[in-house]
């Protein structure tokens, strides 16, 4: 009997290797702080509670940074399953299923300090020059309006550094990034810039996951689950406030 009970626990560990294996997770995201950041704890608040959250539903998860195009690429072609920090747009519902939200963005303008700037509605936004961020998407309306007149920076301190120049008249980024980012630029560059009010608009952070897992479906239900759970629980709320939010 010894034997045979030994024959069948290795049978057992094998039949059980291939579902291990499939509940494993390749996590990506670009460097994005405070929300996705591998020198942050946790790698940022996003990527906290993504992880969080994929383990509580049973996945085991690897994390990697790359810029936003590789990642986005990484999860089209399926070398990645999940990006932690999507914006919604159509576009890239053909590569990835999102998950309902899990963070709210709130998206704003940044002017020079002194300087009189109002606005009501987008299209007062037309006479000036605004640094945008590559690849990003914003909102549906300000992404589409090709009579905005975008100008394209690599990154956000690059945005604020023309904008405090005089070399565009505006920047946009969301509210927290901005204000993480602006208290590590020189003193003449975070004093020299001001937000702008009203909020140009607000932006939902889902996880996408490609489609190119045979059970995306399956993690995104499992996700928005296990988020319910955390908010219940107030493991949500902790990890917020971990991150001073």
């Amino acid at each position: 009997m010894r034997p045979l009970l030994c024959v069948l626990g290795l049978l057992g560990m094998v039949w059980l290797l291939p579902a291990s294996a499939e509940q494993k997770l390749r996590l990506v995201a670009d460097t994005w702080p405070p929300f996705t950041d591998s020198a942050m704890p946790g790698g940022g608040l996003a990527t906290s509670i993504v992880t969080t959250a994929l383990n509580r539903a049973g996945y085991v998860t690897a994390y990697e940074e790359v810029p936003w195009a590789r990642a986005l690429m990484g999860i089209g072609e399926g070398r990645y399953d999940v990006l932690v920090n999507a914006w919604y747009n159509d576009e890239r519902t053909q590569i990835g299923q999102f998950s309902g939200a899990y963070l709210t963005n709130r998206i704003r303008l940044l002017k020079r300090e002194g300087e009189t700037f109002n606005y009501k509605r987008q299209a007062d936004l037309y006479p000036y020059s605004i640094a945008v961020v590559r690849d990003y998407a914003y909102s549906p309306a300000f992404d589409s309006d090709e009579r905005l007149n975008k100008v394209l920076v690599r990154n956000f301190s690059s945005a604020v550094r023309m904008l405090a120049a005089g070399r565009v008249n505006l920047a946009v980024e969301d509210e927290y990034v901005a204000r993480y980012n602006l208290q590590r630029e020189p003193p003449q560059v975070r004093e020299a810039v001001s937000f702008v009010d009203p909020p140009l608009g607000e932006n939902s952070l889902h996880i996408l996951v490609s489609l190119k897992h045979p059970q995306h479906q399956q993690v995104v239900a499992r996700f928005e689950k296990a988020i319910a759970a955390m908010k219940v629980d107030g493991s949500y709320a902790r990890l917020l406030r971990q991150h001073g939010f």
